[in-house]
C-alpha cells in the first residue's frame, strides 16, 4: 500500500475548500454548496494524494481520469482545480454561474480546461465513466497488449464521484451491470451516501441496499462510514485505504460507499435538503466560518501556506509525467508500428486507403441500407483498428458486427456464437440502450478511437439524453439506427418511427444521415468518419432498396450523379429533363426511389422535375450559399419533400408553395408495401403533390 501522509496544513486546505464553495454559492446567489462542502476531504484526497495527474497538462495521455457524476456539485472540482494549479483562480470561483465564466453551473467539457466530460443529467457521468474504462482497456489492447498488468504506460484508473441521485437513475443500473460483467478493474467510484436530495431525506423514495445491489453486479464493494461512532469523524485515512484496496482489486470495478453528512459542518443546515441546492444565507455562512475558525467578515480567503501546499500538485504531477514519459519512450522504441498507430490516432487522422476500401454496389440488385452498412463496416475494419462497436442485442438486425473481430468481453463469457477477448472489438451492450449511449460517449472522450453502437431508430428515444450530451460536447460518437420508418412493417406502431428523424434533427450539433441506397451508405460512412466535430446517427432501412445506376460525375441528362455528393448533405441525384426544373423533389432514404419514379411520370406529362437526394440536412446547411442555390434555385418555388415521417423539418426547405409527402400519424401492423400504399407514400402521391405545388404559384 502507498504511504499516507496527512498534515495539519491538509486539514486547513480542506476547510479552505469548504469555505470557498460556500462563498462562491453565496456570491452567485444560487447553486449547490452542500456536497462541495462535505465531500471536500474526499476531493482533496483524490486530487492531492491519489490521482496521477499533471495540472500543467490536462491532455496528458497517461493521466488518471476523473468524472464528477454529481455535476451539480461542480464547485467540488472547481475548487480543487484552483488549489491544485489547473488554471482556475479565485476570480473564476467568484464568477460561478456567471456569463462567460470558466465555472458554469455544471462541468462542461471543452469549456473549462481539465473537465473530462459534461455531467448534467444525473447518472450520465457514472455511466460514461464505464465507457472511459472500456476505452482504457481497448486502447491498452491496441497499443500494448503484452506488457504485464500495471506496467504499461497505458495503465491508469478512472475515478468517479457519484451521489444518491446518480444511483437512483436507471442508466447507472444498466451501465453498472455491464461494468461488473466486463470486470473493469480500472474503474473506481466513490458514492457519496449522504441520503439527502432536494426533497430532503431520501428515505421517502430510496431505501434499497446499494451495497448488496452492487455486489450482485459483481463489483468490489466497500463502505467507509464517517458516522459509524455516533460522532462525525472524517476519517480520510480510512477512505485512502479503501481506494488502495480498490486499486488492488484488478478483476472488478470498485464502489466505495462513503457515508457523509451533507453540508458539514454548517451549524443549522447540515443534513437537510436546504443546503443541497441553495445558498447558506448570510447568517448561516457567518456561523459556519465561526465554527471552523475563519473570519466571518472576510470572503474568498486562502492562506499563503495553504496555496503553497496545494500548488505543489503541479511539481508532483510534472515529476510523474516525466517518469511516465521515460516509460512511454521505451515502449515507443520497442513498438514502432504501434507508435505510428498511436500518433495517427492522436493526430485524429484516418488511415490511408479509406476511400479505396469502400465497397461499390452494382445496380440491378436491391440492397437494404442496413445490409450495405454492414458490408461497409467490414470493409473499413481491416484498415482501421480504432474502429469498433456493436449493438444493444440487435447485431443480426443492425448488422453491426465486425466479423473478423472477437467480442470485447472477458474470455470466460464466450458463447457458442461469440468468442470473448478482453481486447476484442465487437461490443455487446445487451438490451441497454440508455447505457450504450453514455458508454459510447465515455469511449470517445477517453481517447481517439471511433466507436459505434446500434439499435432500432425508434429506440433512439432511450438514448436521447446521451445523444444530446454528445452534441453539447461536440463528441464524435456514432449511432447506427436501423429500421428507420414504418417500412419495418409488421411489428406495428410501437416500433415504427414517425417523429424520431425530426426530433433528432432538432438537437443542435447532431448530424442525422439517411442514405438513399447502398452506395450512398458507403459514402455516408466515409463522411461520418472524416468529421470529428460532433456526433452522427446513420438511419438505415430494413427493406431492400434499388441500387441506382450512376455516372462518375454530376447528374446530367438521364445519368444519375455519383454518390460522393453525400458529403455535401444534399445533391442533384437526377437532373430535370432539359436541365431547367419546374419542380424539385427533396427526399431521403427509401423515399428517394419514389421521387425518381415521380420524375419519370411527370416527364410524360410535360413537367420537368429535378430529384435532390438529401441524406443530411445538417451537412447541406453547412454548404456555401452558392452551392445551395445551385441545388435549390430560389426561383424554383414548386418543391415537394418526401420522407416517411412527420414533415416538420422540411418546411424551411420547401417554402410556402411547397408540399410534403409524409406521415403525420402513428403507423400500423402490416407489411411495408401495404403501409406505403395506405399512408400515401407513393409515386402517385408525389406526382399529385408536385402538381399541387405548381398550381399554387
Amino acid at each position: 500500500m502507498a504511504d499516507f501522509q496527512w498534515d495539519p496544513i491538509d486539514d486547513k486546505a480542506v476547510t479552505t475548500a469548504r469555505i470557498l464553495a460556500a462563498d462562491a454559492v453565496e456570491k452567485a446567489g444560487n447553486g449547490h454548496p452542500g456536497t462541495a462542502m462535505s465531500l471536500a476531504p474526499a476531493a482533496y484526497l483524490l486530487f492531492q494524494k491519489v490521482m496521477r495527474r499533471d495540472p500543467s497538462d490536462n491532455e496528458w495521455v497517461g493521466r488518471d481520469r476523473f468524472v464528477l457524476s454529481a455535476g451539480h456539485a461542480s464547485l467540488l472540482q472547481y475548487v480543487q482545480f484552483y488549489l491544485g494549479g489547473y488554471g482556475l483562480e479565485l476570480d473564476d470561483l467568484k464568477q460561478l454561474r456567471k456569463w462567460g465564466s470558466k465555472t458554469p453551473g455544471h462541468p462542461e467539457y471543452g469549456h473549462t480546461d481539465g473537465i473530462e466530460i459534461t455531467t448534467g443529467p444525473l447518472g450520465q457521468g457514472l455511466a460514461s465513466a464505464v465507457g472511459f474504462a472500456y476505452a482504457a482497456r481497448y486502447e491498452r489492447g491496441l497499443f500494448d497488449p503484452d506488457t504485464a498488468p500495471g506496467q504499461s504506460p497505458f495503465d491508469h484508473f478512472i475515478y468517479a464521484i457519484a451521489g444518491d441521485g446518480d444511483l437512483q437513475e436507471g442508466i447507472t443500473s444498466e451501465a453498472s451491470s455491464l461494468a461488473g460483467h466486463q470486470k473493469l478493474g480500472n474503474l473506481i467510484a466513490i458514492y457519496d451516501s449522504n441520503q439527502i436530495s432536494i426533497e430532503d431525506d431520501t428515505n421517502i423514495a430510496f431505501t434499497e441496499d446499494v451495497a448488496k445491489r452492487y455486489a450482485a453486479y459483481d463489483w468490489h464493494v466497500q463502505t467507509v462510514d464517517w458516522k459509524k461512532t455516533g460522532d462525525y469523524v472524517e476519517d480520510v485515512q480510512a477512505l485512502f485505504e479503501a481506494i488502495e484496496a480498490a486499486k488492488a482489486a484488478t478483476d472488478k470495478p470498485s464502489l466505495i460507499i462513503l457515508r457523509t453528512i451533507i453540508g458539514w459542518p454548517s451549524p443549522k443546515k447540515q443534513n437537510t435538503g436546504k443546503i443541497h441546492g441553495s445558498a447558506l444565507g448570510g447568517d448561516e455562512l457567518r456561523a459556519l466560518k465561526e465554527v471552523v475558525g475563519f473570519d466571518p467578515d472576510e470572503t474568498f480567503v486562502v492562506a499563503d501556506e495553504v496555496l503553497a501546499r496545494t500548488r505543489g500538485a503541479v511539481e508532483r504531477g510534472q515529476a510523474q509525467h516525466a517518469e511516465w514519459t521515460e516509460q512511454f519512450d521505451a515502449w515507443a522504441s520497442a513498438n514502432p508500428e504501434r507508435k505510428a498507430l498511436f500518433d495517427r490516432l492522436l493526430a485524429q487522422q484516418l488511415p490511408d486507403g479509406l476511400e479505396d476500401a469502400l465497397p461499390v454496389f452494382e445496380p440491378g440488385k436491391d440492397v437494404s441500407t442496413r445490409a450495405a452498412s454492414g458490408k461497409v463496416i467490414n470493409a473499413i475494419a481491416p484498415i482501421m483498428p480504432e474502429f469498433w462497436g456493436g449493438s444493444a442485442d440487435l447485431a443480426e438486425s443492425n448488422l453491426t458486427t465486425i466479423t473478423s473481430g472477437s467480442s470485447f468481453v472477458p474470455s470466460e463469457w464466450s458463447t457458442h456464437e461469440w468468442t470473448g477477448d478482453p481486447y476484442g472489438r465487437v461490443l455487446h451492450f445487451g438490451i441497454r440502450e440508455h447505457a450504450m449511449g453514455a458508454i459510447l460517449n465515455g469511449i470517445v472522450l477517453h481517447g481517439n478511437t471511433r466507436p459505434f453502437g446500434g439499435t432500432f431508430l425508434i429506440f433512439s428515444d432511450y438514448m436521447r439524453p446521451a445523444v444530446r450530451l454528445a452534441a453539447l460536447m461536440k463528441a464524435p460518437t456514432i449511432y447506427v439506427w436501423t429500421h428507420d420508418s414504418v417500412a419495418l412493417g409488421e411489428d406495428g406502431p410501437t416500433h415504427q418511427p414517425i417523429e424520431q428523424l425530426t426530433a433528432l434533427r432538432a438537437i443542435p450539433g447532431l448530424d442525422v444521415v439517411r442514405p438513399a441506397d447502398a452506395n450512398e451508405t458507403a459514402w455516408a460512412w466515409k463522411t461520418i468518419l472524416e468529421r470529428r466535430n460532433g456526433p452522427a446517427g446513420i438511419a438505415l432501412s430494413r427493406q431492400n432498396l434499388p441500387v441506382f445506376a450512376r455516372g462518375e460525375g454530376e447528374a446530367q441528362g438521364d445519368t444519375f450523379a455519383h454518390a460522393r455528393g453525400v458529403a455535401k448533405g444534399a445533391y442533384i441525384l437526377a437532373e430535370a429533363p432539359g436541365g431547367a426544373p419546374d419542380v424539385i423533389f427533396l427526399a431521403t432514404g427509401s423515399e428517394v426511389q419514389i421521387a425518381v419514379a415521380a420524375r419519370e411520370q411527370l416527364a410524360g406529362d410535360g413537367v420537368s422535375a429535378r430529384v435532390v437526394s438529401v441524406p443530411s440536412l445538417e451537412w447541406f446547411a453547412e454548404q456555401s450559399a452558392e452551392y445551395r442555390e445551385q441545388v435549390l434555385p430560389a426561383a424554383v418555388k414548386a418543391r415537394v419533400s418526401i420522407e416517411a415521417g412527420i414533415a416538420l423539418s422540411w418546411r424551411p426547405w420547401i417554402g410556402d408553395a411547397g408540399r410534403s409527402v409524409s406521415i403525420e400519424h402513428f403507423g400500423a401492423s402490416a407489411d411495408y408495401q401495404v403501409l406505403y400504399e395506405k399512408f400515401g407514400l407513393t409515386r402517385e402521391a408525389a406526382v399529385a403533390a408536385a402538381k399541387e405545388s405548381l398550381a399554387s404559384l
